[in-house]
């Protein structure tokens, strides 16, 4: 019997259970993007306080997900369903004000996350190196750049918020390599709703990022 490890009954589950996670999670991220797009067309008129509190909803289910994860598989995809549902909402003012101002800037911000996307996470998919030491890095620069966009608010900075998106791009690039790297790793297909959340999330960020950045660029 050949005991490598590619045809080794094991190696071969592995493998399978490795391509089902990937399958079901990136099967997750596009329903939870659709379910955000329908939350956004929904949220589309309703007033900013509403949206924060739809915001906080999102973040109150992506946060009941840990605790889901490892009880009803049900109850998790329920709860990432409702996230990206709420997160669409929360999000709408944001789209209705950059569709009726610049919609062009939406377009292109969809294509270069689209692109952003697909570059850094094949790049994290396919990469042998460890990336756990860069994603606790990027957390903490991530950190800061949120202490960055306070400062932001009071103090006036020439190109403030241009660099303030660049670095966000850097920081989400490393996420998105580090959360695709744990997709190929994993073979818990358990934890398929919650990587689908990550990715999602690191899409979404990206998005807003680009947005800020075309709409500055078109004006």
């Amino acid at each position: 019997m050949d005991d490598t490890y590619g045809h080794h009954p094991a190696g071969l589950a592995t493998r399978s259970r490795g391509h089902t996670l990937f399958a079901q999670t990136m099967g997750y991220v596009a329903a939870t993007t659709g379910l955000f797009a329908l939350g956004a067309y929904l949220g589309r008129n309703l007033p900013g306080v509403l949206a924060f509190v739809a915001y906080l909803a999102a973040f109150a289910a992506l946060i009941a997900m840990q605790f889901t994860v490892r009880k009803s598989r049900q109850n998790t995809v329920a709860l990432l369903a409702v996230f990206g549902l709420l997160m669409g909402v929360a999000i709408a003012p944001t789209l209705v004000y950059y569709a009726s101002t610049d919609p062009q800037a939406l377009w292109q911000a969809g294509a270069a996350t689209a692109l952003f996307v697909a570059a850094f996470g094949a790049a994290g998919y396919a990469t042998r190196r460890d990336l756990t030491a860069l994603a606790r890095v990027c957390f903490w620069a991530l950190v800061a750049l949120l202490v960055f966009g306070i400062v932001l608010i009071f103090v006036n900075i020439p190109y403030g918020s241009l660099i303030y998106s660049v670095l966000g791009l850097v920081i989400f690039a490393g996420f998105i390599m580090f959360d695709f790297q744990r997709l190929r790793r994993s073979t818990d297909v358990d934890s398929a709703p919650l990587l689908a959340a990550s990715i999602f999330l690191d899409i979404l960020n990206v998005f807003m990022f680009f947005l800020r950045i075309f709409r500055g660029g078109n004006r």
